[in-house]
C-alpha cells in the first residue's frame, strides 16, 4: 500500500514506519483509536508516520459521510488535522447544524459536499476495499493489514515487528 500526495498524513516521508488508519469519523472504535494513535505518534516521534483515510461505513453510521466530507473541506483549507480531531472528540454530534458550527469554526464557507470531496472519500473507500476493509477503524503497518486487537500493546507489537 502506497501512500500518494492525496493522503493525510503527519510525520516524515522517509519515517521507517508508516501506520494507515481506515477510519469513520461516526463509529465510536474509531474514536477510541484517536488516543491509541496519539499515543504511538508521541512513542515512535519521528520514525513514524501516520495516515487516515476515510471509510464512512454509511449504512450503520448515516452521519459517517457528511462528516467526512467536512474534513475534506477542511482539508482545502489546510486544516483538515483539526478538524479531524474535532469530529471524532465529538462523534455524537454530528448533524447538520453541528457539522455547519464547525464548518463556521473553522472558517469554511459549508460542511462540505463538493464534487470533489466525494470524489476524495470514493477513492479512500476504494482503496479499503481493494485492500480487504470491512471494519472501521482498520489499520495496516508498513503496507500489511493488522489483523489482531487497535489497542496501543498490540499495535506497538506490530510495529515494532516491522522496525525489526
Amino acid at each position: 500500500m502506497q501512500l500518494t500526495n492525496e493522503d493525510h498524513v503527519q510525520g516524515r516521508n522517509t519515517a521507517p514506519l508508516t501506520l494507515v488508519e481506515y477510519g469513520d469519523y461516526a463509529c465510536l472504535a474509531t474514536g477510541r483509536a484517536f488516543g491509541v494513535v496519539e499515543r504511538l505518534q508521541l512513542h515512535y516521534g519521528e520514525q513514524m508516520r501516520f495516515a487516515f483515510r476515510h471509510f464512512p461505513l454509511v449504512d450503520e453510521h448515516p452521519r459517517a459521510m457528511p462528516a467526512a466530507l467536512l474534513a475534506e473541506a477542511a482539508a482545502d483549507a489546510g486544516a483538515f488535522w483539526g478538524m479531524h480531531a474535532l469530529l471524532l472528540a465529538h462523534q455524537d454530534r454530528l448533524e447538520d447544524a453541528d457539522l455547519a458550527r464547525y464548518a463556521e469554526r473553522f472558517g469554511l464557507p459549508g460542511a462540505g459536499g463538493t464534487r470533489a470531496h466525494h470524489e476524495r472519500v470514493a477513492r479512500d473507500l476504494a482503496s479499503g476495499r481493494r485492500h480487504g476493509v470491512a471494519s472501521t477503524p482498520a489499520f495496516f503497518v508498513n503496507g500489511l493489514m493488522h489483523a489482531g486487537p487497535n489497542d496501543f500493546g498490540a499495535l506497538t507489537g506490530a510495529l515494532e515487528v516491522k522496525r525489526g
